[in-house]
């Protein structure tokens, strides 16, 4: 059979129903009826003489000629769907596809983006804010700012920051009643807490820095959650109570005087914030200029 002669309909049939083990899903993905896909099916087993799925009363499950052929079929799938992608965004060299932490683009991307708009004014950025995983081919993405810890097997991926983690508050907290002088002084105020963590695991939070301050008659446990680094600046900012911060998302703030750090204590932080790309989108000139532009704002930074 020659490539031209390939049932890349039917094909593509048996490509979901392998992944989903379900005629009905693979129907549902591709918009057909389940017996569509059956029928499909069927005429591949018949033209190439072999059983693609072993069929009982309600499972599905493939045969071994249809575990032989799945990686390559799907491989080939794959290979199309990037084709397209890189074809859609050709159509469109000038349009950047950024996804960021909301953290990272609230508090840190936002107000240094338009340097790079003065620099680059030809190319459009478009900013997604969010935690999810991307999949660069599948959600069209250009480029990714990460707080994670890495790595990204199969991605071009480079530290831009990292850092420590301290508390941040209000400068009115510092005066009033119960001024804040040393880390015991806290049993008097509110624990903000950053919930955006615990999406990468396990991790430093009020606990664990009172532990390291030799704190032990403050109850790390109260207080109000957030979740996203963002909100809980902003109720810093606000006096609400005091938070964990890092320099990445809260030094604009400490540098205009909205937050103050109380104690000079910090604990190491395993996040870090990633400049993530498939490997080779850097080859594209919109893709380059804001590697480069972001690479050197992180190194001016931890200049600073």
């Amino acid at each position: 059979m020659t490539l031209a002669q390939l049932p890349l309909n039917a094909l593509r049939a048996f490509e979901a129903a392998a992944r989903h083990l379900s005629f009905s899903k693979a129907a549902e993905e591709l918009h057909v009826t389940p017996a569509a896909i059956s029928h499909q099916i069927k005429g591949l087993e018949e033209r190439w003489e072999c059983q693609l799925f072993i069929r009982s009363n309600r499972n599905l499950a493939l045969s071994d000629a249809g575990r032989l052929i799945l990686p390559d079929v799907s491989e080939g799938f794959a290979a199309l769907d990037r084709a397209m992608a890189r074809l859609e965004t050709e159509e469109d060299p000038h349009a950047l596809v950024l996804t960021a932490s909301p953290s990272v683009a609230a508090k840190w991307l936002l107000p240094r983006l338009s340097g790079f708009q003065d620099s680059h004014p030809e190319i459009d950025v478009h900013i997604s804010a969010n935690n999810q995983v991307v999949d660069f081919t599948k959600d069209r993405v250009d480029v990714a700012l990460r707080y994670g810890r890495g790595p990204y097997p199969g991605l071009h991926a480079e530290v831009l920051l990292e850092g420590d983690l301290f508390p941040a508050c209000s400068p009115a907290l510092m005066t009033g009643d119960h001024p804040l002088h040393e880390p015991g002084d806290l049993k008097h105020h509110t624990l903000l807490h950053d919930d955006s963590w615990a999406v990468g695991g396990p991790t430093l939070d009020w606990e664990m820095w009172l532990r390291a301050a030799g704190v032990s008659d403050v109850d790390a446990r109260r207080g109000p959650h957030f979740d996203t680094a963002g909100l809980v600046i902003e109720a810093a900012i606000m006096g609400r109570g005091v938070a964990l911060v890092t320099r990445s998302t809260a030094g604009d703030d400490i540098d205009a005087g909205r937050l103050v750090r109380p104690f000079d204590i910090s604990l190491p932080l395993d996040f870090k914030v990633h400049f993530v790309c498939p490997p080779g989108a850097l080859e594209r000139p919109n893709v380059r200029a804001f590697r480069d532009w972001v690479v050197a704002e992180a190194a001016g930074q931890r200049a600073a």
